[in-house]
């Protein structure tokens, strides 16, 4: 991967950690702004990680589903590829519309099957499905690790003394 197409992942996964925590310091007014970017920063770092993960999982599903494993080294993100998911990661803010959001990553995801069906030789409705199952068992990943830091770091709730 060239380092422009990394700065694009990690600026993708900045914007949609973003997304997903902007939200939650709204709720919570008294946060500071060294905690927050100590939260935002990690999770940038994972979601681009996730991203970055995306075609090489989509590949490796591929290969599960070929009999003989396709030729090549695998599918990896090209700037042009890269481009429309940031900007489905820049629209991640949910005020903004999670429903383009989703569209917009459903279109990454078609993006990205054409590549991944003619590198393994699958029709593009198979390379479409293991696109989508990369994508969805990541996603379904992230949400539990997500879920589990939350249950570890959630404080207690504090009785008041009267």
């Amino acid at each position: 991967m060239s380092p422009g197409v990394i700065a694009l992942l990690l600026f993708a996964g900045l914007s949609e950690a973003a997304g997903r925590i902007l939200p939650l310091v709204a709720r919570r007014p008294g946060m500071s702004r060294t905690f927050v970017a100590g939260l935002l920063l990690p999770a940038g770092l994972v979601e681009g990680v996730v991203f970055a993960l995306w075609p090489l999982t989509a590949w490796t599903l591929a290969e599960l589903v070929l009999s003989s494993p396709p030729p090549g080294d695998g599918l990896t993100w090209t700037p042009s590829m890269v481009a429309p998911l940031m900007l489905s990661a820049v629209l991640a803010f949910p005020l903004l519309g999670p429903l383009l959001h989703l569209l917009l990553f459903v279109g990454v995801g078609a993006g990205l099957a054409g590549p991944l069906a003619a590198a393994t030789g699958l029709g593009w409705w198979g390379a479409a499905g293991c696109v989508a199952a990369a994508g969805a068992g990541l996603g379904v990943a992230v949400e539990a690790v997500r879920r589990l830091v939350v249950r570890i770091s959630a404080s207690p709730v504090q009785e008041p003394v009267i």
